[in-house]
């Protein structure tokens, strides 16, 4: 088992090694990367991993993301106090909590009701009360609390639904992994008007796709 202090040393390597290197400089980001204490997410097998430059297995075949990944998601986004922010993928919790650091509001969507109770249990348990955690599937459609300033999308897609794009607000930003491997992207797409978005690619990297994501169709010549 590993001792606090030992897990304050990893937590700090990480931001160090791991987050600054991959072009992470936004102090906030730095700041709750280097506060949050990840291992309260993890599962029990893998706590002495918790600060590990891999992707951590949760339950089902499900993964944590690369901290660095985490790092540069939330740098993209630009989270600012009070913005109201969606999670389509809740998963372990750890970015839930990231996200609320940051910001107001969280709504969180996971379709599987297992990650909602252990993340309930888990954000509980560092003092957030700024978290709603809903089990549901986000691509089914009809998300209650919009518009919001902020989405983050913990799984890839081939496409962005134009219904996740509409959610946003004026000035809105939503962070997604697009397209499928080997070539993926990671995309920002703000909304700059009633009918205005604004797509930037930010890296290639890859993603699971989220539960229930359609396939591309193909073509078949």
């Amino acid at each position: 088992m590993m001792t606090t202090d030992s897990l304050e040393h990893a937590r700090f390597n990480m931001v160090q090694q791991q987050i600054r290197p991959w072009e992470v400089i936004d102090q906030r980001v730095l700041e709750t990367l280097g506060t949050l204490p990840r291992e309260a997410f993890v599962p029990d097998a893998y706590k002495g991993l918790a600060y590990a430059d891999i992707e951590i297995p949760l339950v089902q075949g499900q993964k944590m993301m690369f901290p660095k990944i985490e790092g540069r998601l939330l740098q993209a986004l630009n989270i600012q106090q009070g913005d109201s922010i969606l999670e389509i993928g809740t998963g372990s919790g750890y970015l839930t909590a990231c996200l609320a650091h940051l910001g107001g509001k969280v709504i969180s969507l996971d379709i599987r009701q297992e990650f909602i109770d252990s993340a309930k249990a888990a954000l509980a348990g560092q003092g957030f009360d700024n978290v709603e955690l809903r089990c549901a599937d986000a691509l089914a459609g009809g998300i209650a609390g919009a518009p919001f300033d902020v989405i983050a999308v913990t799984g890839s897609l081939s496409e962005v639904p134009d219904s996740w794009k509409q959610m946003l607000s004026i000035g809105g930003r939503m962070f997604i992994v697009c397209d499928e491997a080997p070539a993926m992207e990671a995309t920002l797409i703000t909304r700059t008007g009633d009918n205005g978005w604004r797509s930037e690619g930010l890296f290639e990297t890859g993603l699971s796709a989220l539960e229930n994501a359609p396939a591309r169709d193909r073509f078949e010549f």
